[in-house]
This record gives C-alpha cells, structure tokens and sequence, in this order.
C-alpha cells in the first residue's frame, strides 16, 4: 500500500513524502529511518490491478553488485551511477538511474534519492544506505546486502528446486491419465457395446467418464482451464491465503518448519540491519513484514517491551519468537556486544536445518508420488481390460 505522509526533516522543513509500506505504522517507521517526523499520514487510494498486470522489475541484487565492483575500483559514487546508466540497455533500469543521478546532482544524499523511489528500492535497502551515511562505509553496506540476498536466494531456490520434479511427475501423470481417458478408453468401450450389462460396475463407470472427455472434449478443457484460472486468482486473495497459511501451520511438524522458515528470514534481516548501524526498535519494525500475520502481531509486544528496557532474547523468547538454540546466541551477543553478527549465525543455523528437512521430504515424496500415478494408471489399465478378464473366465 502507497501512504502519503507530511513530514518535518531534521532542520524542522515541512515536505511531502510517499512511501510504500504494510500500514500506517510501518510507513511512520520508515520516515524514522530516514530522518523525517511524520506529521500526518493518509493512504493512497488506487485500483488494485496488480494481477492483470505485471510491473518492469529493476535488479535491486545486480545493481549492488555491480555499484560494489565500482566503488572498489575507486570511482566516486556519482561517477558510479553515471557509468551504470550509460551501459544500461534496459529503459526501466535506465529510468530508475537517471532518476537517482538528477536527486544526488541537486545535492541529496544517496538515501533520499533511494527514498524518492518507493516502489523500487525497499525500505531494507534505503536504511542500509542511511546508516552507512553515517558511518562513511557504503560500500561494505552494500557487500553486506548482497549477502543477505545471496543467502536468502539460495534458501528459496532450493525449495523451488525441491518442488520441480513432483509438480513435472504430477503434470506428466495427469497428461497421461487424461490421454487414457480421452482416446484409449472411448476405444475400447466401443468394443464392449455388445456386451450389455455384463460389465463391471466400475469398468461401466470409467468407460462414461472417457466417452464424456472424447465428445465433449472442448467444453472439458474449457470448464479445467477456467477453473485453474479461478484458483489461481482466489489464492492471490490475502484473505485466502490467510487462512492457507493457518491450515498449513496447523499440520503437525511443518508447521513448525514453517515457522522456523519465517524466523530465520527476520533473524537474518534483523542481523544486516543491526551490522548496518541501525537503532534495534527501527530494525525490528522494519523485519516484521518478513513474519507472518501471527508472529507480526507477537512482535509487536515484543517491541513495546524493548521499548521499555528489556533484553531482546528476553522479549522474542516471552512472545514465542525465540527457539532455544537462537535465544543461547542472543544471551551471547547481548553480552559481547555482536548481536548483529549472531542473528545471522542463527539465520544460517536453521538455514541449514531446513535444507535438510527439504531433502529429506523430497526423497520421501518423489517415490510416494511415483507409487501414486503408477496405481492410478494401472487402476484405468485394469478397468479397461477386466471385462475381457471375466469374459475370459466365462468362456472356460
């Protein structure tokens, strides 16, 4: 959601500024991390089209990279964006450039031209850049975001790498399924017209169900197809997902995996921002879109609490946002003063531990699903020849 806040700086000027954020709170918190009070704040109404449509998308992940290799090799940092947009051949990422190159040659720092951009550098991004700011290290700020995102891509490719040859095993049973169904089975039920009802009750069934897919194939497709249209667009409702998500935790053991998913990507955010230099209390407002409705609302007593001087493992332990390994590290870190630095140790720490768990249900479920599509099409392959089986029985 777009909100539109007045904001005061900290010379006490009156401006406007947009900013992208889950509610009024969050957008309040970000205008914080800039270095603005928020006056007012009012939410942008606009139609919600986003899944009609989809937006240029500028790489947030390559231009960090490549603005790291440039400020290693010496450049200044306006020489930097400079040479991006020159070797840029794609018109978002030249847009959104040229946009940062006028803000910085009108003598705005780097954070609040990142800031005039809501929509395509996140708040993470622009609080990184406003630490740094601080404390003149841009460019291991930007090492240290190219990291978190590594880390965090490698975790979500090996789920989606993890979920490919179930979902192509499935897809390939239901081609094939259907290929019975539709062709050889229509087939054969015109070879068993003359049989009457000596034929199986199931194998009577099968054969209804192959003539209805060979004659009124078109209205079938028609009817799938709209219907994985329609589900596709109820399970981009947030409501549906929603409760998805409560089904889902609900089961025993992922749930918990689940859960252990979602803390190690606030534990690693909350660990770059605080290596960043940015306050705890900003830091874990930032990191709570990263949980989900649940957890966020946890988080929020969390926060209170440290607002009123308690230890963090303390207050993320109280509201069931530590586990016992990560609330030991953060004893540790409150106590060497590196609670950034464990945050992310314990990020990595359950990283692993859910690789693990993801290999192990992948070698689970591919046999299982191999063992599922060869009953179902050996159960269509059985119905099809069993009349002939019991024509054969009564012959003899």
């Amino acid at each position: 959601m777009r909100f539109e806040l007045k904001v005061l700086d900290q010379r006490g000027v009156l401006s406007a500024l947009t900013l992208v954020a889950q509610n009024e709170a969050d957008a309040e918190a970000q205008a914080a991390v800039l270095g603005y009070s928020a006056l007012s704040i009012s939410k942008l109404q606009s139609l919600d089209i986003e899944w009609f449509s989809k937006k240029p998308v500028f790489d947030i992940l390559l231009f960090s990279q490549e603005l790291v290799a440039l400020l290693h090799a010496g450049l200044s940092l306006v020489t930097c964006i400079e040479t991006l947009a020159e070797k840029s051949t794609d018109k978002t990422g030249q847009s959104v450039l040229n946009s940062l190159l006028q803000k910085l040659h009108e003598g705005q720092t780097f954070s609040n031209a990142l800031s005039a951009t809501p929509d395509t550098f996140p708040s993470l991004f622009v609080a990184m850049a406003k630490a740094s700011e601080k404390t003149g290290d841009l460019k291991q700020s930007l090492q240290r975001y190219v990291l978190y995102r590594t880390q965090l891509e490698q975790v979500r490719t090996k789920l989606v790498t993890a979920s490919i040859y179930p979902v192509l095993l499935l897809i390939v049973g239901a081609l094939v399924s259907i290929f019975l169904l539709g062709y050889v089975v229509p087939k054969f039920s015109s070879i068993y017209e003359n049989v009457g009802d000596n034929i199986p009750f199931m194998s009577r069934m099968l054969m209804k169900w192959g003539n209805l897919l060979h004659d009124h194939g078109a209205y079938v497709a028609s009817f799938g197809l709209g219907s994985i249209v329609l589900l596709a667009f109820v399970l981009t409702r947030n409501s549906v997902q929603t409760r998805l998500m409560a089904w889902l935790w609900s089961i025993p053991n992922l749930g918990e995996k689940l859960r252990l998913y979602q803390l190690a990507r606030f534990y690693r955010t909350l660990g770059m921002l605080l290596q960043g230099g940015t306050p705890l209390v900003i830091a874990l407002q930032m990191s709570a879109d990263l949980l989900g409705n649940a957890l966020r609302a946890q988080l929020q007593f969390a926060i209170q609490q440290v607002r009123e001087g308690q230890p963090l493992s303390a207050s993320l332990e109280q509201h069931g946002l530590a586990t016992a390994v990560s609330k030991r590290m953060m004893l540790v870190g409150e106590q060497a003063g590196n609670m950034g630095e464990m945050m992310e140790n314990t990020a990595s720490f359950y990283d692993h531990e859910i690789t693990r768990w993801v290999d192990w249900m992948t070698r689970l479920i591919e046999p299982l699903l191999m063992i599922f599509i060869g009953l179902m099409i050996g159960g269509i392959v059985i119905l099809m020849y069993l009349p002939i089986f019991e024509l054969a029985d009564s012959i003899q």
